[in-house]
């Protein structure tokens, strides 16, 4: 297992975003938190120079949730994405709306990953 560098500067940052997430996070995070699906996620992980959405450091595996806010930051989530998956992350994206109407589908499609290790 990799050692992911923890950088302490996003602390702060990172507990607002988890006060104040989206609900398809808040809706996801009721379906991952307490090893509910075999595995330990954080939620609103610094990890590197970012923040991720849900982070399994067992897995090296990075969930994101995509809502309106990515929309106009496309390239530099793809930039974000690419670097992390350097240092061997794997990512699985999800929409805000596949997360509010299709959790049964979302969950699916996160337990066969996490099976896939």
């Amino acid at each position: 297992m990799s050692i992911i560098p923890y950088n302490r500067k996003f602390k702060e940052r990172a507990a607002e975003l988890r006060k104040n997430g989206t609900l398809g996070e808040a809706l996801l995070w009721n379906e991952l938190k307490g090893s509910k699906l075999g595995v330990k996620f954080m939620r609103q992980k610094p990890v590197e120079n970012y923040i991720v959405d849900f982070f399994c450091k067992k897995l090296m595996l990075v969930i994101e949730i995509d809502g309106s806010s990515h929309d106009s930051k496309i390239d530099l989530d793809k930039y974000r994405q690419e670097k992390l998956e350097i240092m061997g992350i794997t990512f699985l994206r999800f929409t805000e709306r596949d997360v509010r109407k299709n959790m049964a589908g979302v969950l699916k499609e996160i337990e066969s990953k996490i099976k896939s290790y």
